[in-house]
């Protein structure tokens, strides 16, 4: 690998030299045909320049990954769990260095980015397990001296599509659980993050020893993404298309995979609700919607999205959120202070104000924020939002947060349950088991009771249901990128019937 695509070389010491990256494929680094802009969304100036791939960079690391498959497939996974774990040590050591990379190319202030190294590398320890959970059954067969067994098999090639929110710990999620699985991983990482997301990815992975060929990294520029999705369609070897990412695209590539019957994971957004009961202590209530609300400045699928509050303690709560809100400190994402950083791109800002404007002409009060400066957006909450409003019922990637009242918990439910997403989703209750009686009530995939809806454990389910997707995280992934395969086996001769 070439010293212009170390990380090391986009270190903040070196912030003034926007650095040319290659693309990876085989366990090479290679020219692309051109390169793009890749921007600091804080500073607006060109943080990277980075690969443009198309169609035929695609079909070489779709071949590069096939071609890998089969030896990575029956890698002993001790040999699997020791790559992992070294690629554990190298994120702990570069762990600094990482985040500053995510600073500059997403936004994403020095907190969140020193928790997704953090996250990554502990992910990627207890992913080292989860090599050893393809495992088979042994069958109970009618027929006499017979065996008959199930045995889980690697599908092979995974075309992951990662983000650029939370862009290195999602990425890292798209490739361990199709790796831990047995396959190979050709990533094509979000055109916001093609560093971060990808390319990062691939030199980790290289660094730690994982075989040509198993990782693979293919970037592009802005609007550029559908001649690679072509390319992956089209390849018989593309076995899973693996997203993170929006319900639009996801329902893009579903009808495509379904016309080549790919199988498909989606991890898609949600629209989160915190549903808080009328027993709880307000400042803790406080508290959690400020973090579960603007952490990265309402830039993670699992952000909360509508407060939904028992009555008799509204206009308490609202007071102490509105004056809580109003603290939180914006500006620099390297600033180790800041907590609202800027968002991704204009486009984020635009849907904001549009988002925000719709509401308050159909009757909604703005009761802080509605503001930014550049790309900061200042943390916004509304009231009195009807359902109307694309706000109530629509993820906005931003520091935007609806709080509405109700009089009863079921109530609550009802109004949690109302629109289609359903990925995460909390109650918060001074009754914890009046809240988990609540809590099978919600069609959410993660029900969190008195924790936050910002709430992610490494071995948990986690995943959506309705239009927030399907698939799971963590070992319940292997059976996503896995078949079963019956192997029945007999020692007499069996009567037919002619």
């Amino acid at each position: 690998m070439t010293d212009t695509n170390t990380a090391s070389a986009t270190s903040p010491s070196s912030a003034e030299t926007a650095r040319t990256y290659q693309w990876y494929a085989g366990g090479q680094w290679r020219d692309a045909p051109s390169v793009f802009d890749d921007f600091e969304p804080y500073t607006g100036k060109v943080y990277a320049h980075a690969p443009d791939c198309g169609p035929e960079e695609a079909k070489i690391a779709i071949e590069a990954a096939n071609d890998a498959f089969p030896a990575w497939a029956e890698t002993p996974p001790a040999d699997k769990a020791r790559l992992f774990f070294k690629a554990a040590e190298i994120v702990r050591r570069r762990r600094d260095e990482i985040a500053a990379v995510l600073a500059r190319e997403t936004g994403s202030t020095i907190p969140f980015s020193t928790f997704q190294q953090d996250l990554v590398a502990a992910t990627m320890e207890q992913a080292a397990n989860w090599v050893y959970l393809p495992k088979g059954e042994v069958l109970q067969s009618n027929l006499p001296d017979t065996h008959s067994v199930g045995v889980r098999r690697p599908l092979g090639v995974v075309a992951s599509f990662t983000p650029w929110n939370g862009a290195n710990i999602l990425s890292w999620r798209a490739v361990l659980n199709p790796l831990a699985a047995g396959c190979t991983v050709v990533v094509k990482p979000s055109e916001y993050a093609p560093i971060s997301a990808g390319l990062m990815v691939a030199e980790i992975a290289e660094e730690a020893g994982f075989p040509p060929g198993v990782v693979n990294v293919v970037p592009h520029a802005p609007g550029a993404a559908a001649g690679i999705a072509d390319e992956f369609f089209a390849s018989d070897e593309v076995r899973v298309i693996n997203l993170i990412g929006g319900v639009n695209t996801a329902r893009l590539l579903a009808e495509r995979a379904g016309r080549t019957l790919k199988r498909t994971v989606l991890e898609l957004g949600g629209y989160n609700p915190m549903l808080i009961l009328d027993d709880v202590d307000v400042d803790y209530a406080v508290r959690m919607a400020t973090f579960g609300s603007f952490f990265h400045q309402g830039q993670i699928c699992l952000n909360t999205r509508k407060i939904i509050i028992q009555r008799g303690i509204y206009d308490e709560f609202l007071e102490k959120f509105v004056a809580r809100t109003k603290t939180l400190p914006s500006g620099d994402p390297l600033d180790p202070k800041t907590i609202i950083g800027p968002l991704v791109h204009q486009g984020a800002i635009d849907v904001m104000d549009q988002r925000i404007s719709e509401a308050v002409s159909l009757g909604a009060k703005v009761r802080t924020g509605g503001t930014h400066e550049g790309l900061v957006y200042q943390p916004t909450i509304l009231t009195d939002v009807p359902y109307e409003a694309t706000a109530a019922h629509e993820e906005t990637f931003g520091p935007l947060v609806i709080v509405e009242p109700v009089d009863t918990p079921e109530e609550a439910v009802a109004v949690a349950n109302r629109v289609q997403y359903g990925l995460t989703s909390t109650i918060l209750a001074g009754d914890t088991y009046r809240a988990f009686e609540l809590a099978p009530k919600i069609l959410h995939g993660i029900v969190n009771v008195n924790s936050p809806t910002v709430n992610d454990e490494i071995h948990a389910p986690m995943g959506g249901v309705r239009d927030s997707g399907w698939g799971r995280t963590g070992p319940d992934s292997i059976a996503d990128f896995t078949d079963v395969i019956w192997i029945n086996a007999t020692r007499s001769e069996r009567q037919f019937p002619f």
